[in-house]
């Protein structure tokens, strides 16, 4: 939008009533002919025609950006001319409406409002008409450059609070789901894209979730997530630029949730003989022999775990324990993510070697994810395939589960979400400490 530099900026009042007053630019004076922008802002009320300047002053400078780039990029003079014809209906009063939609409504009172408004600006006639008798041609951005919006301007408050690596996974995934579109429906244009072209795409994976050929089948989960990216791509790119009144071609087009598939608890056994066997994982660096440690008796998630600097781990007191919070450049997955932890047994060991956490893997909890499963594959350290690193977190609360550790501190040990009235902080660090140590493996 248009810099405003001061709040009156471009207005003047002639009698009761406010105009728009604006020189054009001496870039444009040789194609702007109107010299100096004259116009009435029909209002006696200042902070309604602050908002009409504002419309109208951003038209001026859409169009004026128009004018720039007419030389190199068609679609971006069509993006820039059919917003400030947006722009300029608003300033004098009206919505945008399309011809199309203007014939359709056969409203003659609001067309003749309309064209008798046009013959009251005889200088700026041309661009009075395409704002209120809706000619401008629709924006005709591609799907590709509809993405870069979303993630470069539409979306930049949903990514405040993530980690370089969160946010390159927000993105990626998203950017699957654009990138198989174009290989399937080609770049098209978002004002392009309909019901037929989605039907495509959902019939596409339709083919990969229940193949034919007897290939393997994929999970439903990814094709959801394709089309559900696609979705909210479509919906917030048409708020972005005020048409929310679109139907959305990708709606109601879903497969069927599988069944969860089930992750099993270590057994204790199993923990205590072979993960914590001083032999077991001779070899691997040590940073990641200790997050396997510093996992077993606080139940996190590795990314939790890796996410951790020295003032989240507080060994200096009479309770051991870590801080789960939100980084300056990383956020928890959820709100009850946030925690306090008492430390015990291995995982007090694993973090006095590393007061000031695991730098090697620091927000890199995918590549150490992808290095564990590895080291537990080719040791035998997965009982069955339904074994992962996150059994860990699993076994952690069936531990908590089976000592009748009360149901509101097993939430909050785990950040979980309680849907009982909340009371109180959830214990003191003693109370967790001494609830802890009832499901503590021994460790020397």
């Amino acid at each position: 939008m248009v810099e405003i530099r001061h709040i009156n900026q471009y207005l003047k009042k002639r009698g009761t009533r406010w105009h728009y007053r604006r020189l054009v630019p001496r870039a444009y004076g040789h194609i702007d002919k109107r010299g100096e922008i004259r116009t009435s802002l029909k209002t006696t009320s200042l902070e309604v025609a602050r908002s009409r300047r504002d419309a109208l002053a951003e038209a001026d400078d859409l169009y004026w950006a128009s004018l720039d780039v007419a030389e190199n990029s068609d679609v971006d003079v069509t993006v820039s001319r059919y917003r400030a014809a947006k722009k300029r209906a608003m300033g004098r009063g009206f919505m945008y409406t399309s011809v199309n939609e203007l014939a359709e409504t056969g409203d003659i009172t609001e067309i003749l409002s309309r064209l008798t408004e046009v013959t009251k600006h005889p200088r700026e006639e041309k661009q009075e008409a395409v704002a209120l008798l809706g000619t401008a041609k629709p924006s005709s951005v591609k799907i590709s450059a509809a993405f870069d919006i979303y993630c470069n301007q539409i979306s930049v408050a949903d990514l405040i609070g993530k980690s370089p690596t969160q946010k390159k996974n927000w993105r990626k995934v998203k950017n699957r789901a654009v990138q198989n579109f174009i290989k399937l429906c080609g770049d098209l244009r978002m004002d392009e894209i309909d019901r037929t072209h989605a039907r495509e795409f959902y019939n596409w994976w339709t083919s990969r979730v229940v193949p034919k050929d007897g290939s393997k089948a994929l999970n439903p989960n990814s094709a959801n997530r394709d089309i559900g990216n696609l979705q909210n791509l479509y919906r917030r790119y048409w708020e972005f630029e005020g048409d929310e009144s679109r139907d959305n071609p990708f709606r109601k087009l879903r497969f069927a949730k599988p069944k969860y598939k089930e992750i099993l608890a270590f057994d204790d056994e199993f923990v205590r003989t072979v993960i914590m066997a001083p032999s077991t994982f001779d070899g691997i660096n040590d940073e990641a022999k200790l997050v396997v440690y510093a996992m077993i008796e606080t139940g996190c998630r590795p990314s939790e775990i890796v996410g951790l600097k020295s003032e989240h781990i507080i060994l200096d007191h009479a309770v051991p324990h870590i801080r789960i919070r939100p980084g300056d450049n990383r956020a928890l997955k959820t709100p009850s993510s946030q925690r306090d932890i008492p430390l015990l047994g291995i995982s007090l060991h694993a973090f006095r070697e590393c007061p000031n956490g695991f730098d090697r893997y620091r927000n890199k909890s995918n590549s150490l994810s992808a290095f564990l499963m590895k080291v537990f594959r080719t040791r035998d350290l997965l009982p069955t395939e339904s074994h992962r690193i996150y059994s860990f977190r699993h076994a952690f609360e069936k531990r908590m589960l089976e000592a009748n550790i009360d149901y509101g501190l097993r939430c909050t040990l785990m950040g979980h979400h309680n849907p009982r009235p909340a009371y109180g902080d959830g214990g003191s660090l003693e109370y967790r400490r001494d609830e802890l140590a009832k499901i503590t493996h021994p460790f020397k």
